[in-house]
């Protein structure tokens, strides 16, 4: 089995700092002619409201679904194909495990805000992928406050 990546995903939240962690990506992607995907998961609105809502959320969802779509690929152009750009609809680490299993990802790369001690990362995304990954998973620091 070959040290190279193969297929790598960037996770990202759609915040300025996603462009600093797909510039990351692709530096790793270039030095190993890897292909890139680039993924962004958004909550199921009826999650977010306990689904106490009496009403459809369709609508909604959707346009949710459609600006995701604009602001990722606008992070993502023209580095990643439109093909391997993904607005999903779930739990970011059950999601992002569920694509990386699927389409062989062999690194997935996050953004992780570097806060005082590990603690302060349980409970975050970043930390849900890590625990749960089959492969190899690189966790950039983005939005450093500047007195650190």
């Amino acid at each position: 089995m070959s040290n190279e990546y193969r297929h790598i995903l960037v996770a990202v939240d759609l915040t300025k700092d996603s462009h600093s962690i797909l510039e990351r990506a692709l530096q790793i992607a270039d030095r190993n002619h890897a292909r890139l995907s680039i993924m962004h998961t958004l909550e199921p609105l009826g999650f977010a409201y306990g689904g106490d809502i009496p009403m459809d959320l369709t609508s909604i969802q959707d346009q949710l679904d459609d600006h995701a779509k604009k602001r990722l690929a606008d992070i993502a152009n023209p580095h990643v194909a439109p093909e391997d750009q993904h607005v999903v609809v779930g739990m970011p680490d059950t999601e992002i495990h569920r694509f990386a299993d699927e389409q062989d990802v062999d690194l997935i790369v996050v953004g992780s805000h570097g806060r005082h001690g590990f603690a302060l990362l349980l409970g975050s995304t970043s930390t849900g992928v890590l625990h749960g990954a089959k492969c190899d998973v690189l966790a950039v620091r983005v939005g450093m406050d500047s007195d650190e």
